[in-house]
C-alpha cells in the first residue's frame, strides 16, 4: 500500500515538473486589481509601450487579451495580459510573462532564488500599473443612461485618425472652421460636436465627423473643406466625461461596458458633445463632455 502510495506521489510531482518546466505557456505571472475596465488598461499599456523605445505593442485578440514585448539585455520578454471581471467595478489583471531565450533557466531558478527575469517583471508590470493608477485620477465617467442624441444640422470636416490622435485632429481644424462660420455670418446652434462614423477597436481607427451646429437656411456659404450635415436624433446611451478630451474614449468603452451588462444592442459609433473650450486651460477634471452610444434600431 505504502509503495503504491509513493509511487502515485512521484508520478504527481514528476508530472508537476514536466508541465511546469516545459508545458506551462509562461515563464513568470504577475497580477494586480483595477478598477478600471479592460479597453482602459489596453490603451494605457500601449502609451507605455509607445513612450519605450525598447518595447512594443504586438497585438490583441481582444481589448481584454493582448500582448506587447520589451527588449532588455540583449534577450526580448513577452508580456500578455488578460483582463477578467471579479466584481461589477473590479477587474483582475493578470500578466503572462515568457522569455524564449532563457524559458527553462529561468523556470529552474525562480522557485529557488530572485532572478534579473523576475525583478524585470514585476519592475515593468509595476511601472505600467503606476500609469494606470495616475491616469484613473485624472478623469472621470458617469453613466447618466438612456437618452436622445439631438437633431442637429452643422458644417463639418469628415476624418481619420486613431482614438489617440482624434484631437488632434480636432484642434487642427477648429480655427478654420470656427473662422469660416465667423467670417460667413453663419448662426452657430450649439456646441462642437464629433460624430464617429466608424471603429476599429483591433487598431483603435476612427473615421469621424468634427462638427460646428449651425442653424439652417437657404443661403449658407460653400467650401471646398467642409460639408454640411443633418444629424439624426437617434436614441442612446449616455455619459458625462470630465477630463482632458484626449483620453474622452473612456467614456465609450464604459458606455459599451454598461450595455453590455445590460443587454442593450449598440452601435459602436461614439457621439461627443463638448462643452469646454480646451484652450482656456483650467482644471481638467472640471471640462465636460456629453458622450453617447446609439442604441440599435430595432427591424
Amino acid at each position: 500500500m505504502f509503495k503504491k502510495v509513493a509511487l502515485i506521489v512521484t508520478a504527481l510531482l514528476v508530472g508537476g515538473a514536466i508541465w511546469y518546466l516545459f508545458i506551462m505557456p509562461q515563464d513568470y505571472m504577475v497580477r494586480f486589481q483595477t478598477k478600471a475596465l479592460p479597453g482602459t488598461v489596453n490603451q494605457i499599456v500601449k502609451f507605455w509601450a509607445g513612450q519605450k523605445s525598447n518595447a512594443h505593442f504586438e497585438g490583441q485578440n481582444s481589448l481584454s487579451d493582448f500582448t506587447n514585448t520589451l527588449i532588455t539585455n540583449d534577450t526580448t520578454l513577452s508580456f500578455n495580459w488578460q483582463i477578467a471581471p471579479m466584481n461589477d467595478s473590479v477587474s483582475q489583471v493578470k500578466v503572462y510573462v515568457t522569455d524564449n531565450e532563457n524559458s527553462l533557466q529561468n523556470r529552474i531558478l525562480i522557485p529557488f532564488t530572485s532572478t534579473d527575469f523576475e525583478n524585470r517583471s514585476k519592475s515593468t508590470v509595476k511601472e505600467v500599473y503606476s500609469l494606470l493608477k495616475s491616469h484613473l485620477s485624472n478623469f472621470k465617467t458617469t453613466i447618466i443612461g438612456e437618452a436622445i442624441i439631438p437633431e442637429k444640422y452643422c458644417a463639418c470636416v469628415s476624418l481619420k485618425s486613431t482614438q489617440l490622435e482624434k484631437v488632434k485632429g480636432m484642434m487642427g481644424h477648429y480655427s478654420r472652421l470656427s473662422d469660416f462660420i465667423a467670417k460667413n455670418g453663419i448662426k452657430p446652434d450649439g456646441r462642437p460636436l464629433v460624430e464617429v462614423v466608424k471603429w476599429n477597436t483591433q487598431n483603435d481607427s476612427i473615421v469621424y465627423n468634427f462638427c460646428f451646429p449651425v442653424l439652417k437656411t437657404d443661403s449658407l456659404p460653400t467650401s471646398k473643406e467642409f460639408v454640411y450635415k443633418q444629424i439624426k436624433e437617434r436614441k442612446a446611451i449616455k455619459a458625462i466625461y470630465n477630463g482632458n478630451y484626449l483620453t474622452s474614449d473612456r467614456a465609450w468603452y464604459a458606455l459599451v461596458d454598461y450595455a453590455n451588462k445590460n443587454e442593450i444592442e449598440v452601435s459602436k459609433e461614439p457621439f461627443e458633445v463638448f462643452h469646454t473650450n480646451p484652450n482656456m486651460g483650467g482644471n481638467e477634471l472640471e471640462w465636460k463632455a456629453e458622450i453617447f452610444i446609439p442604441i440599435k434600431a430595432q427591424k
